[in-house]
């Protein structure tokens, strides 16, 4: 696979955020750093704000209360702190992009001028494509799988086929932080897998700060340097995946008895919700039975 010029790395943080809907609050004062070269996993049940959140990163969801920033880091380097609010749309395009969910199929275009959308905040007017920009499309359409696909009609494709491509803007848009909604939502096994592996890429080999929401909690466990197990908006626990996904943990936020440790073979969180029923075990073969085949003489 070709390779892409790597952004510069930043760093997105949210302080002490609150966020509403409505007059609703839905997080409470929640604050946590996107780091270069690290993935940070937002987890949680259902309505427990880890969409909202990384939404109010990304500037879709307005910030009742704290602040976001781009630059500074744990270490103190890097540079200054940025309100994002201070920056226009095409600025903060070229620094944060995000890959929701909610992206429609659009009528009209092939798959490589959808993912030619990701680089809109590097075009002038009605300027084509520059080389620069016909690299990064080249890159994204290769690192996810979709360049044999590139003049098919996007509103032909099938719901994972337009999802890869809608990752694939994503990662023609180039930016230092990027931002992911359940990207493995309506693809298959080995896509999941792919995907996870590409964010995987993006963090270890351009050093990109990545914040991805999951509702798995194995591809969590995967992709995440940092897991943050979210409840009702705020933060019940942070850290490294093997620290936060204790069974303990898990019971308290989902409301569930799962078993969970460490595969001393891989290395990986493996977690087994306990259901009411056992998992069907396969029929064996009777043992003492009084039939007797038949002699075949």
């Amino acid at each position: 696979m070709r390779s892409s010029p790597s952004p510069p790395p930043a760093a997105l943080n949210g302080h002490d955020l609150v966020l509403r809907y409505g007059r609703t609050p839905v997080v409470h004062g929640i604050s946590l750093t996107l780091e270069p070269g690290r993935a940070t996993a937002l987890v949680g049940p259902n309505g427990s704000g880890k969409s909202t959140l990384l939404r109010s990163l990304a500037r879709l969801h307005q910030v009742d209360g704290g602040r976001v920033t781009l630059g500074g880091s744990s270490d103190g380097g890097g540079e200054p702190e940025r309100a994002v609010s201070l920056l226009s749309g095409r600025e903060f395009a070229r620094e944060v992009t995000l890959f929701s969910q909610s992206r429609p199929a659009p009528q009209g275009l092939t798959v490589a001028e959808v993912v030619a959308f990701g680089r809109h905040p590097y075009r002038r007017g009605f300027s084509g494509l520059s080389a620069a920009d016909r690299a990064a499309v080249a890159y994204a359409m290769d690192a996810t799988g979709v360049r044999d696909m590139a003049a098919r009609a996007a509103g032909e494709l099938s719901g994972g086929e337009m999802q890869r491509v809608w990752l694939a803007a994503c990662l023609a848009q180039n930016t230092g932080v990027v931002l992911l909604d359940e990207p493995t939502n309506h693809l298959d096994l080995r896509y999941q897998i792919e995907t996870l592996d590409l964010v995987r890429d993006l963090v270890q080999d351009h050093g990109i700060a990545v914040g991805i929401v999951l509702h798995d909690l194995d591809h969590a466990a995967r992709v995440a340097d940092t897991l943050v197990l979210m409840r009702s908006g705020r933060v019940h626990a942070t850290g490294p995946p093997a620290d936060v996904l204790t069974a303990k943990n898990i019971g308290e936020v989902y409301d569930i008895r799962v078993e969970a440790g460490v595969d001393p073979r891989t290395g990986r969180v493996r977690i087994d919700p306990v259901g009411r029923h056992p998992a069907p075990t396969a029929p064996t073969t009777p043992t003492g039975s009084n039939r007797e085949e038949e002699d075949p003489s």
